[in-house]
């Protein structure tokens, strides 16, 4: 990871451990922004990356793009678990094959043992 991409996951777990904050949509998208490029694998070990284009969020390995407000409802979901997500079906979204696994890499999923 780059130095910008580390501050960045950061500034999001600062943010999230923070009781009294609404959900840091905005910080999340930037967030996911310092992370394009970046390669990240599904659960079968296929690797991606992805683009942020507006409000989109295009996987190499998808033809439609994940939308802002899908990638929100799945944060928001992962929120409400507590950030205890135990596999992709329970953010229960389009897309969340990929968005899981770039969650626990940014850290809105917690690392379990």
């Amino acid at each position: 990871m780059t130095k910008e991409q580390i501050q960045a996951v950061r500034n999001l777990e600062d943010k999230l451990k923070e009781t009294d904050v609404s959900a840091p949509d905005d910080l999340l998208w930037e967030t996911l922004a310092e992370f394009q490029k970046h390669p990240f694998y599904t659960a079968k070990n296929l690797e991606f990356f992805y683009i942020i284009k507006g409000n989109e969020m295009f996987v190499t390995r998808k033809d439609k793009s994940i939308t802002r407000a899908t990638v929100m409802v799945a944060f928001h979901k992962a929120l409400e678990l507590n950030r205890v997500v135990t596999g992709p079906k329970k953010l229960g979204t389009f897309g969340a094959s990929y968005l899981y696994p770039v969650f626990q890499k940014i850290g809105v999923i917690k690392e379990t043992s």
